[in-house]
C-alpha cells in the first residue's frame, strides 16, 4: 500500500514535517509493509515558511525588524534552496500574536518590520517573494511596509505620517520615486484566502479592527482613514483597488501590496501545493492521510486539508484527516473530499495535555485508523 502522508502544523504544538513523521510511525506500527511519502503542507499561514523550507532543502534566515509597536525584536524568513524565492510570514513581524492584549491598537500599530524583512531578502539577492499574510496586528494598509521600502506617504507639512491608521487620517500624498528600484526586478505573491474589500461594511477595518484592539468607537475612525487613503492613492498614483477581492486582507495589506508591489494575491494552499508539486505525488497512491490542529466548518474554506483533499480527489483517492481537536459541524468536511476524520484526544484533555503528548497521541490515533482499514482490508478480500 502506498500512503501519501501530508499534514499541515497543528499550531503551537508540532510542526508539519514531524507530524507526518509522527503518523508514518503509526502507518507502520501496524503496516510495516506500507509505503509511506511524507510530504508536509501548509496554507499561507503558520508553518508555510517551515515547510517550504524543508522542502526545498533551503534555510532559514534570521533579520531584526520593527515588531506591530515599533519595537526591535529578532525575526525571521526564509530563503528556499533555488536560492532566488524568498518566504515571509507576516505574522513574523507584524502579527497580532507579537502583541499584548492589553497594547493591541490599530491605530498605532505598523507592517513597517514586513517591509524591512522583504528589504533584508532583496540585499541578500532574492526576487522571488511568497508572502503569507495571515494573523495581522495593523489596519495601515500596507504603509509601514511601503516607507521601509523607501515610500513616502507624506502629510500637509511633507513629513512622513506616523504608523498605523493615525497616520493615515494625516495622509495627503504619496511619492514612490524613492522607493527600492529592485521592487521593480521582483514578483511577489502573496498568500491569501480573505476576499474581504478595502472599505465598508465587510471592509478590513469594519470586518477585522475589533480582533486587533479597535473599539466600537474607534471603527468609524479606522474606516475614515482607509477610505482617505484609498483617496490619496487613487490622486497621487491613478491607482484604484477598493474593490479588488482581498484589498482588504491583513488590514488592508492586500491593498498595499498589490499598488505599491504589483503583487498577486492567490490561495494560499495553492501557493503551496504547486510550490511542492503536490499532484505528481499522487500518481500510484492509494491512500492520503491529512491533518491540521483542529478541525472544523472553517477547515474548507481553502485550508490545507481541504487543498489536500481536493486534489486528491481528482485521482479518485481516498482521504483520512487526523485532527487534534474536533471543532464546530466538523463533519461538513466529509462532503468535501476527507472521507473521515479522527482526533488525536483522548478523553478529557486540556491544551496543555495535548501539546506535551501530541507526537505520541498522533501516533496511537493514526495505528487505531489503520488498524481499521486492516481490519476493513481482511473483511473485503478473505
Amino acid at each position: 500500500m502506498n500512503i501519501l502522508i501530508s499534514p499541515q502544523s497543528f499550531k503551537g504544538s508540532i510542526s508539519a514535517l514531524n507530524t507526518a513523521k509522527a503518523i508514518s510511525i503509526g502507518v507502520k506500527n501496524v503496516l510495516p509493509d506500507a509505503n509511506t511519502i511524507i510530504l508536509p503542507v501548509a496554507d499561507g499561514g503558520d508553518g508555510t515558511l517551515e515547510t517550504l523550507v524543508d522542502f526545498s532543502k533551503g534555510k532559514i534566515r534570521s533579520c531584526k525588524v520593527l515588531d506591530p509597536l515599533g519595537l526591535l525584536i529578532n525575526s525571521n524568513w526564509g530563503g528556499m534552496g533555488d536560492g532566488n524565492t524568498a518566504v515571509i510570514e507576516m505574522a513574523k513581524m507584524s502579527g497580532l500574536a507579537l502583541v499584548q492584549p492589553s497594547k493591541r491598537n490599530p491605530m498605532y500599530t505598523t507592517t513597517y518590520g514586513l517591509g524591512q524583512a522583504i528589504k533584508d531578502a532583496l540585499e541578500k539577492g532574492y526576487r522571488n517573494f511568497i508572502i503569507g499574510i495571515g494573523g495581522s496586528a495593523t489596519n495601515d494598509g500596507g504603509v509601514g511596509m511601503t516607507q521601509a521600502l523607501g515610500g513616502l506617504f507624506l502629510d500637509s507639512l511633507g513629513n512622513q505620517i506616523p504608523y498605523g491608521s493615525a497616520g493615515l487620517t494625516k495622509l495627503v500624498k504619496i511619492d514612490l520615486n524613492n522607493l527600492d528600484n529592485r521592487i521593480k526586478e521582483s514578483k511577489f505573491l502573496v498568500a491569501s484566502d480573505v476576499t474581504n474589500p478595502l472599505l465598508g461594511e465587510f471592509g478590513a477595518s469594519t470586518v477585522y479592527g475589533p480582533q486587533k484592539g479597535a473599539t466600537r468607537e474607534m471603527l468609524p475612525i479606522l474606516e475614515d482613514a482607509m477610505a482617505n487613503y484609498a483617496k490619496v492613492a487613487k490622486k497621487s498614483l491613478k491607482l484604484d483597488v477598493i474593490d479588488v477581492p482581498g484589498a482588504g486582507a491583513a488590514g488592508g495589506l492586500g491593498a498595499g501590496l498589490m499598488m505599491f508591489l504589483n503583487a498577486e494575491l492567490k490561495s494560499g494552499v495553492d501557493i503551496i501545493l504547486d510550490k511542492i508539486s503536490f499532484n505528481k505525488y499522487l500518481n500510484n497512491v492509494d491512500l492520503v492521510i491529512t491533518g491540521e490542529g483542529q478541525i472544523d466548518y472553517q477547515t474548507v474554506y481553502n485550508k490545507a486539508p481541504y487543498g489536500v483533499a481536493s486534489r486528491a480527489k481528482k485521482f479518485n483517492i481516498p482521504v483520512i484527516a487526523i485532527s487534534g481537536s474536533l471543532g464546530d459541524d466538523f463533519q461538513i468536511v466529509n462532503d468535501y473530499g476527507i472521507d473521515a476524520v479522527t482526533s488525536i484526544s483522548q478523553g478529557a484533555m486540556n491544551l496543555d495535555e495535548l501539546t506535551s503528548s501530541v507526537n505520541k497521541l498522533i501516533i496511537e490515533s493514526t495505528e487505531q485508523v489503520m488498524r481499521f482499514i486492516k481490519v476493513g482490508s481482511k473483511l473485503i478480500f478473505d
